[in-house]
């Protein structure tokens, strides 16, 4: 039985050359994979890469003080770290700070601006029903149709259209009768439900209805006009203070930009949906019908009943009270018209999106429903300058860490010193490629403790080294040949080898789950060279040994090798001895 386990042995050892080709190839793959994709530097976070830190701090609505506590504020950092990942930008650093402080950091990079803008506009999201627009500079009132003259049953093909347009998803839109056209502004006001009534052609304010009731709804109404005709949303600081203070329940003005990049702005109806409403947003390139890039939206149970109400009322208006607006933090990031009931629980809009423009509304969409109002307290511009000084001298002190280690194998390994260095080698050329391919592929972005954790990994790998190179050294010392020497040594190097980088993956893999922030940076590359380095010592160093055993420098000892047995103190080979027999009785004892 021993003489098919040795044949099986022999014929691994003598083919070792299988697993250096191996390795050598997935390293040639993931450089050649590097310089393809354009990535051929890691990422860097924002303490080497510089980048934006925002402080926001929650503002409760009037009479909910108690809105801001411990649940609240850990839901809107959730929230915020999905809007941020969800622009792909990698990372972001969100973290409550007191009671009610978020501190944000982003690092300068791909759609870094987009995220700055995102994350500074933190009020709720709401669909509101439009009941007036114009253009800011009074131009008139904006037209929401691509053809306002056309057939209502028109679609949109071929270019894009100005207007976005909600829809069922996947269905046609079926003509709608509209309303007779005349009700006043005022009227719809006070109405304090769906308006069913449209503004003036050039946005001029209507007069109050004569069969009004009058009374405080009507002055309500009155002042509200008054002032959507002084609002200015060209300036930003009257942008930034529109709808301040303005519950949910109450109309309310609100400016944004249309398709032109012109400010409109606009008299809201109390907002029908919020953004807790919908379940899933997402940009979808709608190549079948020629509608280009759309925003898909399904809602939950609830939200799809109140969607389909509201739909249903606007249906039956005419432009611009045919439109509902999404609201973010009194923006209008758009205004769809219907010109149906959306009863299905699902919705699409399509209009003048590109792919950028869609992805940003179908990110607020599902990212939206914040449980706190944030106003932006600071915004600071952090620079490089420090971090690169701190990675300068964390890349000095690494690379006297790594001579010492060289110096050390070679004072004391010698010729082995040879396979030891050429394996950190190995093992360099991985870490880089791979950390520059997770960039793109996951957002991982190398920083300061990151560093850390690949300086840490070369004491890690050297150390496993050290242990199979001393199991070898033992094998000399009782009396073996080189050869089988490497080969008995490996299963005790292995077990051991594999104890402790499992322990070193699993405090990486704790240290990660367990800890936010820069933190994890560390935790991430140091259970990614403790990973790297058990393919390294099984693909390259054993192999590499085991060839260079066959080599005479190596294989007879030379006192440069690193293995010669007089300098280790080798014992003779040992000898069989027969054992005594035992003595045979006779007959006669």
């Amino acid at each position: 039985m021993a003489t098919p386990k040795k044949g099986r042995n022999a014929s691994a050892q003598s083919k070792p050359g299988r697993s250096l080709a191996l390795i050598l190839i997935a390293i040639a793959a993931l450089t050649g994979g590097m310089f393809a994709s354009g990535h051929t530097k890691p990422r860097l976070g924002i303490d080497l890469a510089g980048g934006t830190s925002i402080t926001l701090r929650a503002v409760p609505e009037a009479g909910n003080e108690a809105a801001i506590n411990k649940t609240n504020m850990d839901t809107a950092v959730s929230i915020m770290e999905r809007r941020v990942n969800g622009l792909g930008v990698s990372e972001s650093e969100v973290q409550t700070q007191g009671r009610e402080n978020i501190i944000v950091n982003i690092p300068k990079g791909t759609n870094s601006e987009q995220a700055r803008k995102q994350v500074g506009t933190t009020a709720k999201l709401y669909f509101r029903p439009v009941i007036a627009t114009e253009i800011a500079g009074g131009q008139g009132t904006a037209s929401p149709s691509p053809s306002p003259t056309g057939s209502p049953t028109d679609k949109p093909s071929g270019k894009a259209t100005d207007k976005p347009e909600a829809t069922d998803k996947g269905s046609a839109s079926p003509s709608a009768s509209p309303t007779t056209q005349g009700r006043a502004v005022t009227d719809a006001l006070k109405a304090d439900a769906t308006p069913s009534a449209s503004a003036s052609d050039k946005g001029d304010k209507a007069s109050p209805s004569p069969s009004g009731s009058g009374g405080t709804a009507e002055g309500d109404a009155n002042a509200l006009q008054a002032k959507y005709a002084k609002l200015d949303c060209t300036d930003e600081k009257t942008r930034s203070s529109v709808g301040d203070g303005v519950k949910a329940s109450d109309p309310t003005l609100a400016c944004g930009k249309n398709a032109q990049g012109q400010w409109q702005k606009y008299i809201l109806g109390p907002a029908e949906v919020d953004g807790t409403d919908v379940d899933k947003a997402q940009a979808v390139l709608n190549t079948q019908t020629g509608a280009g890039w759309t925003v898909t939206m399904d809602f939950t149970d609830a939200g799809a009943k109140k969607f389909a109400d509201i739909t249903g009322k606007l249906a039956q208006n005419q432009s611009p009270q045919n439109q509902f607006a999404i609201v973010l933090d009194g923006d209008v990031v758009s205004d769809p018209y219907v010109r149906q009931a959306l009863t299905g629980g699902n919705a699409e809009i399509s209009g003048n999106f590109n792919q950028q423009s869609a992805q940003d509304l179908s990110n607020m969409l599902s990212y939206g429903a914040l449980p706190l109002t944030f106003k932006v307290d600071s915004m600071t511009t952090v620079t490089a300058a420090l971090g690169g000084d701190q990675l300068q001298a964390g890349l000095i002190a690494g690379a006297i860490g790594l001579a010492l280690v060289v110096i050390y194998l070679l004072a004391y390994y010698r010729g082995l010193s040879f396979i030891a260095i050429l394996s950190l080698l190995v093992s360099a050329a991985l870490t880089y490629t791979l950390m520059s391919l997770l960039g793109p592929a996951i957002g991982f972005a190398l920083n300061l403790p990151a560093v850390c954790g690949a300086i840490v990994a070369i004491g890690i790998t050297a150390d496993s080294f050290i242990v199979y190179f001393e199991r070898v050294r033992d094998e000399i010392r009782e009396g073996r040949s080189l050869r089988p020497a490497v080969e008995r040594a490996w299963p005790r190097a292995r077990r051991t080898i594999l104890v402790s980088d499992f322990v070193s993956f699993l405090a990486a893999a704790v240290l990660f789950i367990v800890t936010v922030g820069k933190v994890q940076g560390f935790a991430f590359t140091l259970g990614l060279t403790t990973l790297l380095d058990v393919v390294v010592v099984f693909l390259f160093t054993k192999p590499l040994l085991t060839l260079m055993a066959r080599r005479p420098f190596f294989a007879n000892g030379h006192k440069w090798s690193g293995l010669d047995p007089k300098s280790l103190g080798a014992q003779p080979p040992l000898r069989r001895t027969r054992r005594p027999s035992a003595p045979v009785e006779t007959k006669e004892a």
